[in-house]
């Protein structure tokens, strides 16, 4: 029998809702003050692409804008990220990968969707070079989840990731500057972050981060801990009723629950870089949070349920308070 959250789940206007939401967080979080238009632009298309990223793969069985909506609901959980211009980027470069890959499933011919995937990846990693640690991450998914590495897809990996750096390197041999090149490799060379000093480096730079010397530090805990116990209750879930959805949708939420094990944990290792690997790691729980809520129907799921919501209400209040 459907319980409250799964009519939810299925509803044309949980979506909108949710939308309205995260646009009035956007308004507290300094969206008109900070002219945070880029970030909110690449949020806006992110949500999108999420929508179109769930039908075309049929990620539930169901008509839902469940996906959508649980990212939404996870990034205003953390909206003390929302000015990080990188952590958008890197968002709306993921979702257009994915697009790409996904289709590639069982098909190590296909170059060219690999192409743009990595393109998407490549043009990404100019605003932040540790979009190289997932490089051999896709390429092991490519293997194992999707079937489709070979020597002519991997290739196309490459040159897709080379080619925005082609481009850029005709404008430093026009300046004869390769500097800002060798300056942006050397942050794949950084160490793990000194945890005493959470919330000091990195993201000084929002709304108020000089207000609070401890900035960054009950914030960024409450969102992490409180992504992490829905990534794997997400992911035990999944795998308790994996046998109810067809063999591919199983491999993509393998990959799924794969990527955003690995954001969270880099996301706790490279505190300097939290904004973006956690809201990372909002993207890949997101399909693994919305398959929970739509397909659990008991009286305890449907009470844990509007306990996860509200926890999210006061995460986000708290964070907004925090904030200034």
């Amino acid at each position: 029998m459907k319980q409250l959250q799964n009519r939810i789940a299925e509803s044309g206007l949980t979506l909108p809702v949710a939308a309205f939401t995260g646009v009035v967080v956007w308004l507290l979080s300094g969206l008109l003050s900070h002219s945070l238009w880029i970030q909110l632009g690449c949020f806006a298309l992110t949500v999108y692409l999420l929508v179109e990223l769930s039908n075309q793969n049929a990620l539930l069985r169901v008509r839902s804008r469940m996906v959508s909506a649980s990212f939404i609901v996870l990034t205003c959980t953390a909206c003390f990220l929302l000015p990080s211009l990188d952590a958008g980027v890197m968002q709306l470069a993921f979702v257009l990968a994915m697009l790409m890959l996904l289709q590639t499933y069982q098909d190590p011919t296909a170059a060219g969707l690999t192409f743009y995937g990595f393109l998407a990846l490549g043009v990404g990693s100019l605003f932040f070079v540790q979009t190289f640690y997932y490089v051999p991450l896709l390429w092991l998914l490519m293997a194992t989840q999707l079937q489709s590495l070979s020597l002519r897809t991997w290739l196309a990996s490459l040159i897709g990731l080379a080619t925005p750096y082609w481009l850029s390197l005709l404008w430093l041999v026009y300046q004869q500057d390769f500097q800002p090149l060798l300056d942006h490799f050397t942050g794949l060379a950084e160490a793990p972050s000194n945890l005493p000093q959470l919330g000091e480096a990195g993201l000084t730079a929002f709304p108020g981060a000089a207000a609070s010397p401890n900035w960054g530090r009950l914030e960024g805990a409450a969102t992490w801990l409180f992504t992490l116990v829905l990534t794997i209750g997400g992911i035990v879930h999944f795998w308790q009723r994996s046998f109810e959805d067809k063999i591919r949708i199983r491999l993509l939420y393998g990959g799924f629950a794969t990527l955003a094990v690995v954001s969270l944990l880099l996301a706790a290792l490279f505190y300097q870089h939290f904004d973006v690997y956690m809201r990372l790691s909002f993207v890949f729980a997101s399909p693994l949070i919305a398959h929970a809520v739509t397909f659990t129907h008991s009286r305890l799921s449907n009470i844990l349920f509007f306990v996860v919501l509200a926890l999210a209400f006061a995460i986000t209040v708290m964070n907004l308070i925090l904030m200034y």
